[in-house]
């Protein structure tokens, strides 16, 4: 059976890539959507940057055709804000529009905003409200456990913005306190997907990095999808070759080098398209280390990648990496 968001038709199974600041723009978001990414988000967007029309938040507005269906990611702290950072984002065409009440960065949760509503429910139902109402879009919720290990209220959470509205619930193991170390915990996942009042899709984020623990958890926590995010930086393939195991049982070969090359080279085109030469080539620097991790002898090569300064110097680096490491990985 499919996955329904609204209208939305997202498959049997459907594989979610995260909303990462300063990793899932529209470069990445490419290159995600060709390796098999059936849904993608943009950058979580401060919905009082898009009232003061921020030029860093208004850029991350952008979305392409090629990456529907796509999500717009909104976080703030007041109500009012998020309901018009709604209506400025609803009208860049986007599919649906997505809240986090996730993140744990002390920069956000301790303003009000992010994992810091898993503090006050009351407050996050009315401001999922206002956020509805102020759509014809799907509103979809992205959040954590809890809080800490003491206030694991998401079942709750899960319920009461049903109840309002929303069309999808994605939960990430770990409470606010846990941040992103320990073991993502998928138990209490479970038991919300299994609460017989729970009719939305849910989606299970958190440790998703390997095509065999994704079919293992997939039946273990029942689950209607998952979010991969970390896993999915610098190795855009994840998507496919869980895919891939899904179908078949069996383990895909992983990219050839020629296929890693391609892909970078992609991403950087793409990099530079959006952001111009300066920036996206600077912006790039930050993959290179994922797209060639597990390369024998390669950090020679990695450095001149971070510090060339041209697209030029870049083809010419990543020419000399196919040179050497084409017949060695045949």
């Amino acid at each position: 059976m499919s996955v329904q968001i609204g209208n939305i038709d997202l498959g049997e199974f459907p594989l979610l890539l995260a909303p990462m600041e300063d990793v899932s723009d529209p470069p990445f978001r490419y290159v995600c959507k060709q390796n098999g990414a059936d849904m993608m988000y943009t950058e979580f967007i401060s919905s009082e940057g898009l009232i003061r029309d921020a030029a860093k938040s208004r850029q991350k507005l952008d979305i392409f055709e090629y990456e529907r269906p796509v999500g717009i990611q909104i976080f703030g702290s007041d109500i009012n804000s998020m309901r018009e950072a709604t209506e400025i984002a609803t009208l860049a065409g986007p599919d649906l529009m997505d809240i986090n009440y996730g993140c744990p960065v002390k920069q956000v949760a301790c303003r009000g905003a992010g994992a810091s509503l898993l503090q006050d429910i009351d407050k996050m139902v009315a401001m999922t409200k206002a956020v509805v109402n102020a759509t014809h879009l799907p509103v979809t919720v992205k959040t954590r456990l809890g809080w800490d290990d003491n206030t694991k209220n998401v079942y709750e959470v899960a319920e009461r913005l049903q109840d309002i509205g929303i069309k999808a619930l994605t939960i990430h193991g770990r409470t606010r306190a846990q941040m992103y170390k320990g073991v993502a915990d998928w138990t209490l996942i479970r038991e919300i997907k299994k609460n017989p009042r729970i009719q939305i899709p849910i989606f299970g984020n958190g440790d998703i990095d390997s095509p065999e623990k994704a079919a293992n958890w997939r039946l273990e926590y029942g689950v209607d999808g998952m979010m991969i995010g970390r896993a999915a930086i610098g190795y855009p393939w994840i998507f496919r070759e869980v895919k891939h195991f899904f179908a078949t049982g069996q383990h895909m070969d992983g990219p050839t080098i020629e296929e890693r090359i391609e892909v970078c080279r992609t991403h950087l085109q793409k990099s530079i398209e959006w952001k111009g030469p300066k920036t996206g080539i600077f912006e790039m620097r930050r993959h290179y280390s994922n797209y060639f991790k597990g390369i024998d002898h390669f950090k020679e090569y990695r450095m001149r990648l971070v510090t060339a300064g041209s697209l030029e110097e870049l083809d010419e680096i990543l020419a000399g990496v196919r040179e050497k490491y084409s017949p060695e990985m045949a």
